[in-house]
């Protein structure tokens, strides 16, 4: 992050307005540093936890060992199929995950925080975008041919915010942007549902 990762988490963990009950889910969270970052803002006693899911049993174990407390747990667990009550969450974050999903299963990971969002819960995704400097498509370009990964060519064609919309949240709002390619989106589920008829 070239010097920028402490600003980055920061924006992250104060956009969230943590209060010390909460309870939040953090989808992709490799070896769980902004898990643990989030969940020592939290109360175990009051309730409040953060909890890290990550489809890599080998993150999920580094994470475990080297990050759990009262206020952090960790699990394996894909995104796009959350073994997770609905409802149950204040906030769902994510960060730098959704640019290595497939678009389906970017949509699928969306309305699965959706669900297990409560009603007026906060969504915040901190991942790669539209780039806007010439830096920022420099980069965002060489890791999608690097990598191969076509899912980085969604991302910065600029899909999220669609997709985000379509799993039923509220439009986001782009908070800010690092290294002219991360884009920080925060959003909410709406309390009540629209009803057509």
């Amino acid at each position: 992050m070239l010097g920028h990762q402490e600003p980055y988490n920061r924006c992250i963990v104060d956009t969230l307005n943590l209060q010390p009950q909460h309870r939040v889910l953090d989808l992709g969270c490799g070896t769980g540093v902004l898990t643990r970052l989030i969940a020592d803002k939290l109360d175990p006693s009051a309730g409040g936890f953060c909890l890290g899911i990550d489809a890599a049993a080998k993150m999920i174990a580094v994470a475990d060992k080297k990050r759990s407390s009262p206020s952090c747990r960790f699990d394996v667990m894909a995104a796009e199929n959350l073994v997770l009550e609905d409802g149950y969450f204040d906030a769902v974050v994510s960060s730098l995950f959704f640019h290595h999903v497939p678009l389906d299963l970017k949509q699928k990971s969306l309305a699965e925080a959706f669900r297990v969002l409560k009603p007026g819960g906060r969504l915040l995704i901190a991942d790669m975008h539209t780039p806007t400097t010439f830096f920022g498509a420099l980069v965002s370009h060489t890791a999608r041919w690097f990598f191969l990964q076509p899912e980085i060519a969604e991302n910065i064609k600029g899909v999220m915010p669609e997709l985000i919309s379509r799993a039923g949240f509220v439009r986001p709002d782009l908070l800010n942007m690092y290294l002219g390619y991360i884009a920080i989106f925060a959003t909410h589920k709406p309390l009540l549902r629209k009803i057509y008829g």
